[in-house]
């Protein structure tokens, strides 16, 4: 058999460690979400960041993003009626870390409107989608969530935030 031109053989790789596999899938670069709502128990906003989101259908509208089961913001966005997904801007890395931390006031020091159902729209994003979930399915360690969209507009102009090799940064092109 001969070789490709990387050296493997070809032989199907049958253990895959979570190191090799960031690794090799962190090659992908991805845009930046902030998934938001307003917690129904307190009444504030709440939201997380994510890399694992896509359009899935234009009739219906549907989009689709992946969530941790470890994650503690994701029962809270699950209760509210309507989420609203914020497309970040490159700026906007401060925000996705402070989206992306384990407890405390995830909106302090953040501005955001409302969308037309009330879930925060974070002010400097490009663009913001509202949706209510419409389907979850279990995939591993993450839910890949399914959410019918109900509005949607760009917000401002400007430089998406991307996910690179483990790392925040934009596209000069």
């Amino acid at each position: 058999m001969q070789g490709s031109p990387n050296g493997s053989t070809g032989a199907p790789v049958t253990d895959i460690d979570g190191a090799r596999f960031r690794s090799v899938l962190g090659r992908f670069a991805t845009g930046v979400v902030a998934i938001t709502a307003i917690d129904t128990e307190s009444g504030r906003p709440t939201g997380l960041a994510a890399n694992s989101f896509t359009s899935v259908s234009l009739d219906p509208p549907l989009v689709a993003f992946c969530v941790a089961h470890t994650s503690t913001t994701w029962p809270l966005l699950r209760g509210a009626d309507r989420l609203c997904i914020n497309i970040l801007s490159e700026p906007q890395m401060e925000v996705c870390k402070q989206l992306a931390i384990k407890g405390g006031d995830k909106f302090a020091n953040i501005d955001w409107t409302e969308s037309p159902n009330g879930s925060p729209v974070i002010e400097g994003a490009l663009a913001w989608i509202e949706c209510e979930v419409e389907s979850e399915y279990v995939a591993g360690d993450h839910v890949i969530v399914v959410a019918r969209v109900h509005h949607l507009d760009k917000h401002h102009d400007g430089d998406p935030l991307l996910f690179y090799k483990g790392g925040y940064g934009r596209f000069d092109g």
